[in-house]
Parts: C-alpha cells; structure tokens; sequence
C-alpha cells in the first residue's frame, strides 16, 4: 500500500517537473535557433491579445484610489508589446556577448527594483488601466525558483521571461516616458464634455417614448439625467468633479446602452438629435434678442447714483445765493489765443472725467477752457459740480441750449424715427452750429462726454490741416472693428448720393475732432448741413444719427489724423488691444455700454473711473462707487 502511493506520488512530481522544463527547453530551442527563429518568437508574442469588457475597465477607472488595497491589472495594445520584446532582445544579446553571470544578476535586481518603484506608482495610475501585478510576481518567484538547479543556458531563458513579466507589469505611463515619441496633452475637460454628452443622448432617447410613458427604462433614463445634472452641477474641469460624479457616469453608460439596444434605429435617433439641436438654436435666438433688448434699456436708463448725483447737486446750486455762483477765469472764455474744449452733455459725471482727465495730462493748464453745453434740466447740476470742484488754472464755462436764440430760426430738431436718445437729442447736433455757437473763436476740439483724455493735446493745436475744415481719426481700414464704409449709413441706391460721392472713400469717426472755424465759416458748410438734412427727411438718404450727416457735410473736407490720437471701440469691442488703449492720446467708449452704466465693460472701466473721486463726500452721499 505504501509503495503503490510513493509510485503514484512519484509519478505526480515526475509528470510536473516535466511540465515545467518542456515549456523552458522549447523556448531556449526556439531562441537558439536562428536569428529568424527569433523574430517568428517575437512576433508570436506580439500577437497577444486580450479581449477586455470596455464598460467593465471603464467603472475600474472611476473607483477611488483611497478604496484600491492592491494593484490592479494593466491592459496593453498590442503596439506595447513590440517595444517590450525588442528591450528584452537586446538585452539577451547583451548578456549572450558578456557570457558573464553577473549579467543576468544585474537584471535580475534591476527589474526587482523597477517592480518595486512601479508598484508604487500604479496606485495613483491605476484609475484607468491595470493589469494582474500580483499574479505576475507570483510566476516571478516560481519561474526563478525552478530555474536556480538548471543550466546556464536555461537561466538566461528563465531571466528572460523575467523581463517580459516585469515589461508587462509597467505602468503605460512609464513606458511612454522611455519611448522618445511626444505624447499629446491630456484634455483637463474631457469627462466634463462626457457627461454632457451622456446627458444630450438620455434625453433623445426619452423623446423617442410616448408622453407620459412610464416604462421602467424611462424613468431609470430620467432618474440618471437629475444625477448627472446635479453631479455636473457648474464644473468646467475634470479636476472639479467629484468621485460619485466618475461613478455616476458609469451607471449612465448601463443605462444608454440598454437603451441603445431597445432603440437601435440610427435614423431616428439623427432625426431627433437635429429636432433638438433645432429647437436649441431657436431658444438661444430668441435669448440673444431678448439679452440685447435689456441691454439697449440699460443704456438710455440713467443709474439711479447718477440721478442722485444730479438732484443733489440741483438742489445744492439752488441754495446758493446768486454772488456765489460765478465761476472763475472767465474772461478767457473768449480769447481766440487759447486752447478751446468743446463738450456737449446732460451727463455730471461724463463732464467732470473729460475735463480732469484733460487737466491731469497737461503741461500748461493755463491754456485750457473748457465749454460745456447742457440743456436747462442739467444746467444746475453740471454748474454746481464746477464750482464745488474748480479745475485749478484752467477755465470752464457752461451753456445753456435753451439760450441760443438763434437756434429758433432753424427749426430742424425734429422728431427722429427712433427711440434711442443719442440720436434724439438736441445735443448731438449741435456739433453742426459750432461757429455760431462761438462766433469769436478760429478753432475748437469737440469732445463726446463719453472720452478719456490720457496724454497732453497741445501737438493736436499745431497740426497743419491744409484748408481741411475737420481734422479726425480715419476708420478706413477694413477688417478693424471701427470700419465703417460710406454706405453702411448713407443710402447710394440714390442717384444724388451715388454722383456725387464715393462709397470707398475713407470714413472717419466723432469723438476728438479739431475743427477750423473760419474754414467753416468761409464754405457755409452749416447751410450745406440743413441742404443734406432736409433731403434726409423727405426720402430715406441716410440713417438716423449725426454720423452721416457729418460723412456728407465734410466730404472731402476733413483730414484724416494718426489713429493714435483716438482709440474707438471701448463701449462695444471686448478686445481692443491693450497696448494700442496704453498708446492713444484719446480713448472712447463709443457704443451703449458707457462706463458709467452698470453694463459697463469691466476690462476698460478704469480707464474711466480713475478720474473720478470716489471719496467726494456728494458721491458717496448718492453711493456712487468704482
């Protein structure tokens, strides 16, 4: 009886020793064969692969790496293999040359430690792809525990194996940090856009369903759209996603691919992604009309601190006694020697950044005056605001519109066919009656209240203009967000229009404009204004504003300056270059978004409030803020 079992127990270890040095005396034939042999090796090893559940390896990649006790398995491609197995060549090679035991030590411990790092490692790379770390460790052991009683030859075999499993249980990011190829960044936001996705083919699936369906694969669809709304929640990064967020998509995946599989119609489902990718775009159109309506509300409401700030200062003007309301210097309103401002406004504020910004860059203030005209309602306020801010040696004077008497006889501030205010108001054409207005000077700089000032303007006074009536910056250059051509406002379908002026002619804008006014006097271009807005009103020549009005009245009259000297665009454009704001000698919120309105562009606004003084005891009386 207990021959029987040591014959049967022999027989057990002799038919295992056998298959254990079959298989290592077959690879060590195959790898002496031939240097053909052993690229037919390499190539069969190449040829392994794996068959991997993707949606099983996807939910590996979710899970937490606090919740992971071991490493888990990596799955290659097959392109990792032939890196793996020309290292593992080249290092037998090596070894074959040498013929030095010490050789196969130094692998041996080298890919012991590498093993040991790349463990380490895997715990954060793990989350994506893994592969068994630990059951190759134990064929390590086995494999070099069998092989210590062989022959030479059959330890290089046996180190060599050794090699392949070490290969095969590096992380991919180690082997891609050895290969010399450039890896592409990774997307910081590629699950973010992976749940939107899965968020836009749910709810397509839910339209392929009768209403008030209440199939179980409905509401399991409809119960993971609330998860992954609330999961996304505002994040824009993967980095802001939160752990339950990565498992969460795990379960959407089930869940469409059931329903890819009760739905398979390609066709309807591209049908109803474009009936929803429809209705999408109408829903923004009308936001983007609607978005642009409050808008162009804002921009003709005045804020509530500005209203503050004018009542204030009305009342203020009002309690004073008659022989404290004279405002200095105002004998030079008139000397034709000094530098001349023109400002048109109803706006306090407006007014006061114009002139400090103006004064604040100067080198002789004591040339500067400033005319300010206002109707009767602002009068008070911007009077008021002078004098309990005098503007040091320079001299401001203020006007009233209803006290140009003169103005009666023209009768053309008719009723404009729109509702915005800049092109209603009286004060946006007064800019065409600059000579009467100032009978006795020769030339005058006509400023919108809604500039900047950001550098001294005394070079402006000496340009030579040529016989030109205007000096302004050109917006001839197309593809520059101030390019206008002449018939973007003027109407050249009109043969008047069409004989008599050029449609490529070089436009330019208001905003700084030096006008000569004894040029203008000479060539009674305010006569030729009332002749074009007269035509204007009794067929469709023009587009409402001033801005064509002023295209046809100083037609081959105006001389196009730097366009350094202003800089348009800071009340519309949100990329104006910055360097180009720093350069200009004017800068302007041309547009509705003035930088004293809420909607104001953030990026530009400074520009303007640094001028402003916030710590005025009226202005934070009304709450006015920068």
């Amino acid at each position: 009886m207990k021959s029987s079992r040591w014959w049967q127990r022999t027989l057990i270890l002799a038919l295992l020793s056998v298959s254990v040095v079959a298989p290592v005396f077959f690879v060590y034939h195959r790898l002496n064969l031939s240097p053909y042999a052993r690229r037919e090796f390499q190539e069969d090893i190449s040829s392994v692969t794996f068959r991997t559940d993707p949606l099983q390896l996807n939910a590996i990649g979710q899970e937490g790496v606090e919740e992971l006790e071991e490493p888990k398995e990596v799955v290659y491609k097959e392109k990792d293999f032939g890196s793996t197995n020309s290292s593992i060549q080249q290092k037998i090679n090596d070894c074959e040359k040498s013929k030095i035991q010490g050789c196969r030590n130094n692998i041996l411990e080298r890919n012991v430690s590498e093993f040991n790092q790349d463990t380490r490692q895997d715990l954060k790379a793990q989350q994506k792809e893994l592969f068994s770390i630990v059951e190759d460790e134990n064929i390590f052991n086995t494999t070099v525990t069998h092989n210590q009683s062989m022959h030479t030859h059959s330890k290089k075999t046996a180190d060599a194996n050794v090699e392949v499993k070490d290969k095969k249980s590096m992380p991919r990011a180690t082997q891609n940090h050895q290969s010399s190829r450039p890896q592409p960044r990774r997307v910081l936001n590629q699950k973010v856009l992976e749940i939107k996705d899965q968020i836009i083919r749910a709810r397509a699936y839910l339209g392929f369903a009768s209403p008030g369906s209440s199939s179980r694969l409905m509401k399991e669809l409809k119960l993971r759209i609330k998860e992954m709304e609330r999961a996304l929640g505002t994040a824009t990064k993967d980095s802001e996603l939160s752990r339950s967020a990565l498992q969460k998509m795990r379960h959407m995946e089930a869940s469409l691919s059931k329903a890819d599989r009760a739905f398979p119609d390609c066709t309807a489902m591209a049908t109803k992604l474009r009936a929803m990718n429809q209705k999408t775009e109408g829903e923004i159109r009308y936001q983007q009309r609607e978005t642009t309506y409050l808008v162009h509300l804002a921009a003709r409401t005045t804020p509530r601190g500005v209203h503050c700030l004018s009542m204030q200062l009305t009342a203020d003007y009002f309690a004073l006694r008659p022989e404290y309301r004279k405002l200095p210097n105002e004998n030079k309103i008139n000397d034709p020697k000094l530098h001349h401002y023109v400002v048109f406004s109803d706006n306090v504020l407006a007014c006061a950044v114009v002139v400090n910004s103006t004064i604040s860059n100067a080198k002789k203030q004591g040339k500067l005056v400033f005319h300010v005209v206002t109707n009767s309602l602002n009068f008070p306020a911007i009077w008021m605001w002078f004098l309990l801010n005098p503007p040091g040696k320079a001299t401001v004077h203020i006007q009233s519109i209803e006290n140009f008497e003169w103005l009666l006889k023209y009768n053309t501030f008719k009723e404009q066919n729109s509702s915005d205010p800049r092109f209603t108001s009286e004060l946006n054409y007064l800019r065409f009656y600059l000579p009467d207005i100032f009978p006795t000077l020769n030339k005058v700089v006509l400023f919108d209240h809604d500039v900047v000032v950001q550098q001294d303007l005394s070079r402006l006074w000496n340009v030579n203009m040529k016989g030109k009536v205007n000096a302004a910056v050109g917006t001839c250059q197309e593809g520059e967000t101030s390019f206008h051509r002449m018939d973007t406002f003027i109407n050249f379908s009109d043969p008047f229009i069409a004989n008599r002026f050029d449609v490529n002619a070089c436009t330019w804008a208001f905003g700084m404009n030096l006008f000569d006014l004894q040029q203008w006097r000479r060539q009674n271009l305010t006569a030729l204004y009332h002749s074009y807005l007269q035509m204007g009103s009794e067929r469709p020549l023009l587009k409402t504003g001033s801005l064509p009005l002023g295209w046809l009245t100083f037609y081959n009259k105006t001389m196009i300056l730097d366009k350094r000297w202003q800089i348009l665009g800071l009340g519309y454009d949100s990329d104006v270059d910055k360097n180009q704001i720093e350069w200009a000698a004017v800068i302007h919120f041309d547009g509705i978004r003035k930088p004293w309105l809420d909607i104001a562009m953030g990026r530009y606004r400074s520009y303007w409030t640094k001028f402003v003084e916030f710590d005025h005891p009226i202005l934070q009386r009304c709450n006015l803020q920068a």
